[in-house]
């Protein structure tokens, strides 16, 4: 016998609701703990074309003024910004001067990404004697720029990450150092948490990893600085997982510290478009040879591929 009972939702309570179905939390956003915060706006959807030119380009220019892409016109950003910590291709800013520079670049991104456009933003928190908490500022910058925040994922790279001996005190409570074996990645939206697809554009995401890349922890390997040649690669499998998650099939994604070109390879690799923007001309050769050699590499047939041609072929003919 079929149950007329109608499934009730659910609603924010004084103790929390462990389920979400059909979740109300009505309740729980007008509270007094929202005030002052970034909110959803109600924006016509507007998305301008970035012009053919400059589609799947890498310029060797600062990312402070990207004069080549319209406004409303880029999906999703994925990038690191340099640590401004003595790497070679860093300036020597103060921690303010050095907010000041990423927030003339989020403010950029701001104007480019479409409305409900992603940004994330791969960071690593520095130092020990004080903790310098990059995340936090990060985060604190991109809600002044009217960024509303996703929530933030945690890179476990515990498998791949140096055997560090820095300790502090051994064995003993004088001084014990914490050793980081992960690294943040924040997720923010622009203007709407939801974002308006066009008809003739796709998800490409699977299940399975769909599943996986909801979850606010990520466990895989870092990348060698010494095999991609650049001091601070992030692998190919973190713009990609953001790729998947947060952009259908045709999309534009932009990397504004494009560095060894992880991004332009991921977003080749998931049928996106891509720009980039790095200041270092030797950086921006490498990720263009990168991208040329994946690219070689995507469109060269296996002999198996070769093989199911070759099978076709005769199929056809004999019909």
């Amino acid at each position: 016998m079929k149950s007329n009972r109608v499934r009730r939702g659910t609603k924010t309570s004084s103790f929390g609701s462990p389920g979400r179905i059909n979740h109300d939390a009505t309740l729980f956003y007008a509270s007094k703990l929202y005030e002052g915060l970034p909110k959803e706006e109600k924006v016509k959807y507007a998305e301008n074309p970035v012009p053919i030119e400059f589609m799947d380009k890498i310029f060797c220019e600062s990312s402070e003024r990207m004069e080549e892409l319209p406004d409303n016109s880029v999906h999703l950003m994925v990038t690191s910004p340099p640590y401004n910590v003595g790497k070679e291709y860093d300036e020597n800013l103060t921690l303010e001067g050095y907010r000041k520079f990423l927030k003339t670049v989020w403010q950029e991104v701001y104007r480019v990404l479409v409305p409900g456009g992603r940004a994330c933003v791969n960071v690593a928190n520095l130092g020990r004697k004080p903790y310098i908490p990059l995340h936090a500022f990060i985060v604190e910058d991109m809600l002044a720029l009217g960024f509303l925040m996703r929530g933030e994922i945690i890179w476990n790279k515990a498998s791949s990450s140096s055997p560090s001996t820095a300790w502090g005190s051994w064995l003993s409570a004088a001084n014990p150092t914490l050793r980081d074996i992960h690294e943040y990645i924040l997720v923010f939206s622009k203007g709407t948490f939801t974002r308006k697809r066009a008809l003739e554009k796709n998800n490409t995401i699977s299940r399975e990893e769909f599943l996986e890349f909801t979850k606010s922890v990520w466990t895989f390997p870092a990348e060698q600085a010494r095999v991609v040649g650049h001091p601070a690669p992030f692998p190919v499998e973190l713009p990609y997982r953001l790729t998947q998650l947060y952009t259908y099939e045709g999309d534009v994604v932009l990397d504004p510290f494009m560095g060894s070109g992880q991004t332009a390879i991921a977003s080749i690799k998931t049928k996106r478009h891509y720009v980039g923007y790095d200041i270092n001309e030797e950086y921006v050769k490498l990720a263009e040879r990168r991208v040329r050699r994946f690219t070689y590499v995507q469109s060269t047939p296996t002999l198996f591929d070769l093989i199911v041609k070759e099978d076709k072929e005769e199929f056809e003919a004999e019909r």
